[in-house]
């Protein structure tokens, strides 16, 4: 396994400090905090240890509430809220600086048979011959500020490919839609868990600032606040993150300085494996203002 994977993994699966507690750490991206797709997976890792290994999680949605310090480490406190003869339902804090920075509510379900249709997979070219994200952010470094140029041409854990990337320095007009092929950088173990907690922790990425696409501003644009306000996740069907898989992202809304994005998975067979919905702050303030 790559390190910068193995890292993550390790990360994720956190330290056991209690009966339904447990202690993670951070890993800085350069922006000052922890990045929210930690804080969703490292939850997901604590409920997914309070729960038979015969039941997988099949939704969760979670709240954002403080900004994580990217210096000190994070508690998790798994609240059993009920285990039934066919579901397990779990609450999560996490706890930093004695304050909950992010609350989780995740369902877990035993497997059943059932009923079996889902949407057909976008028509995009696949990830063969695509320039990778972080490829083409090399290409690009000289031009990104100081402050996140060594960050932005790090190693990642995942490979991210765009079918449709978007000009940072001048983003055009366009419709609120993106397709990232992306996949784990290296081979992982067969265990379902850690598929699934990879899999929260990447779903943030790119996930926002599709509301942005529309109004010809990126990130980078002067005076741009993008954090994450909630997130919510339904698992389909099984699937692996170091296969690869494509993300499709969609804004159906902007208002009040919050973005609605939808994200469906799917894997290299056309299958829905997973959808995602979030609503994030997307504020632009005028230069020199508070």
């Amino acid at each position: 396994m790559s390190k910068v994977l193995d890292e993550l993994v390790a990360q994720l699966a956190l330290e056991k400090i209690e009966e339904n507690l447990f202690r993670g750490q951070s890993q800085d991206l350069g922006w000052g905090t922890v990045f929210g797709g930690q804080v969703l997976g490292q939850a997901l890792s604590a409920a997914v240890q309070t729960v038979p290994t015969d039941r997988h999680v099949h939704s969760l949605h979670g709240y954002f509430l403080r900004p994580g310090a990217v210096d000190k480490p994070i508690v998790y406190d798994v609240d059993r809220i009920r285990d039934g003869g066919s579901f397990t339902t779990r609450r999560v804090v996490a706890i930093q600086n004695g304050k909950a920075i992010f609350n989780m509510a995740a369902s877990f379900q035993v497997e059943e048979e059932g009923f079996d249709h889902y949407d057909e997979m976008p028509d995009v070219p696949g990830p063969d011959g695509i320039p990778s994200e972080l490829d083409r952010v090399k290409g690009i470094a000289d031009q990104l500020p100081r402050s996140v140029r060594a960050i932005a041409t790090a190693d990642r854990p995942f490979e991210s490919r765009p079918v449709n990337p978007v000009d940072f320095f001048n983003p055009a007009a366009q419709a609120p839609k993106r397709h990232l092929w992306f996949k784990a950088n290296d081979v992982l173990g067969d265990e379902p868990a850690l598929h699934r907690y990879l899999l929260a922790y990447a779903s943030d990425f790119s996930l926002l600032t599709t509301a942005l696409l529309p109004h010809a501003v990126s990130w980078l644009s002067p005076g741009m606040q993008v954090a994450s306000l909630d997130h919510a996740m339904w698992f389909h069907r099984p699937f692996r993150v170091d296969e690869w898989l494509l993300y499709t992202m969609d804004s159906e809304s902007a208002s009040g300085a919050r973005g609605l994005v939808r994200g469906r998975v799917f894997d290299a067979q056309g299958r829905l494996v997973a959808s995602v919905s979030q609503e994030g702050l997307i504020r632009q303030r005028k230069m020199g203002s508070p």
